[in-house]
């Protein structure tokens, strides 16, 4: 946040188009802090919005009204977020955002958004669903929030038969390992932790995807 004095450095979509990918400094026109609603002008790849410094609109909706949402602290190598939350980064750090923890099989995000795996894979966020009319179970996906809440985006190779194997990703759902319910006949549900990393009685190791053993 090295802007001048009554601007704040927020992540924008450089060039047009949906994706953030640059940072420039804007004018603070509101005072919403992490949680409370907000507005956009422009659409959320303006950049401009009514959140506070140190802050963006999120989860936006058609009428680009959404949930102000707080940027990490700390540095691009060690970054920060108040605790149970996560902070997420993408197109080299432009953005970065403090999503807050879930639990996959819980489902526990507030209204319609979904429970994911980050990245590297290692915790769960809460993210806006952007599934629109697909995103059941086999449905081809490309993205980590394109399938229903309670499904996850896998590789088409290991999620099973029933996928298209010409797509490269397939929605299936979380399930409660070791014993959790598949919707596909080659499917069991799988553990999606490796067990030599945690400790035996660690939670985690409850999660579980309906996928193809291996």
């Amino acid at each position: 946040q090295n802007c001048p004095p009554g601007d704040k450095c927020t992540a924008w979509a450089e060039g047009g188009g949906g994706a953030w990918n640059a940072t420039k400094c804007v004018n603070i026109t509101g005072d919403g802090a992490p949680g409370e609603p907000c507005t956009t002008m422009g659409g959320g790849g303006s950049g401009i919005d009514d959140c506070a410094l140190g802050a963006m609109c999120w989860y936006l909706d058609q009428t680009n009204h959404g949930t102000c949402i707080a940027l990490c602290t700390g540095s691009a190598a060690t970054p920060e977020c108040p605790i149970a939350h996560f902070c997420y980064q993408a197109a080299d750090g432009a953005l970065n955002l403090c999503f807050s923890n879930c639990d996959p099989i819980l489902q526990d995000c507030p209204g319609d958004d979904l429970c994911i795996p980050v990245p590297d894979g290692q915790s769960f966020v809460c993210v806006l669903d952007a599934s629109g009319d697909g995103g059941a179970a086999h449905d081809a996906c490309e993205f980590a929030n394109a399938c229903d809440k309670g499904l996850v985006c896998l590789d088409t190779a290991t999620a099973s038969k029933e996928c298209d194997p010409a797509a490269s990703g397939c929605c299936e759902p979380f399930c409660e390992f070791p014993d959790g319910a598949c919707p596909a006949a080659d499917q069991k549900c799988v553990q999606w932790y490796d067990p030599m990393m945690l400790p035996m009685d660690d939670p985690k190791l409850d999660i579980g995807v309906c996928a193809i053993p291996q």
